[in-house]
This record gives structure tokens, sequence and C-alpha cells, in this order.
């Protein structure tokens, strides 16, 4: 299996500084500030690469399940909205919720919905 790496530079006090956060395949370079991540400033955040990672592996994995299963999917959406919230003082991620259509011919909803709960247990993001 493959290791991967992502980084971030980070210049400046929490409010006022700003950072880079990059993929380490080159695929991603992108600013993001105090402003931008507990805002609706203009950048990005550690949470909304979350939400990416988190819904691109779901949408791999369930892809890969009913294709066992013998329903290979023409296509799969997945959007994952990450809630940060403040616990006890501190920002914290309180819940990923994903929202997934897919386009997968000669499936009925109780098969899809079992192997979309079993890809939910079994996603390794």
């Amino acid at each position: 299996m493959a290791t991967r790496t992502g980084s971030a530079v980070w210049e400046g006090t929490l409010k006022q500084g700003k950072g880079i956060m990059k993929l380490g395949s080159g695929a991603f370079e992108g600013p993001y500030s105090f402003s931008s991540r507990f805002e609706e400033a203009k950048g990005t955040n550690p949470e909304e690469l979350i939400g990416a990672a988190e819904a691109g592996c779901y949408s791999m994995a369930l892809s890969a399940n009913l294709e066992k299963a013998g329903h290979p999917a023409k296509r799969i959406s997945t959007t994952a909205t990450v809630k940060l919230e403040m616990v006890g003082g501190g920002p914290k991620i309180t819940t990923i919720d994903l929202k997934t259509e897919a386009d997968v011919p000669g499936i009925d909803e109780a098969k899809f919905k079992e192997q979309a709960e079993l890809t939910k247990k079994t996603c390794p993001v």
C-alpha cells in the first residue's frame, strides 16, 4: 500500500495569520486562514479537505462493494458535510454526513442500502 503526505505552513498569529496547505502529489495547493476556516472568507480549510477525502474514499469503496455484489455502478457522487462546532472551549468536528447518489443498473433499493451500510462500516477513511 502507498504512503501519502500532506503539508501545511502557517505564518503569523491565529486570527491575522495565513497559510498554505498542499497535497504531496502536487494535485492541490490552497490558501487558508482563520476567516476561511471559521467564517466565510475565500480559501480552503482542513475540514473541507477532510470532507473531500471522506467523500472520495466512500465513493470508491462503495463502487468496489457494489461490483463484488454483482452490481457495478456507472456513477457514484458523494458529498460530505463536515460540521465544526465549539466543544469544551475548542473547535471539534462533531459530524460528517454523507449524501450519495448513484447510477447502478439492476439493483433494488434494499440491496443498494445494504451495500451502502457495509461501505459505511468498512471505508478506511
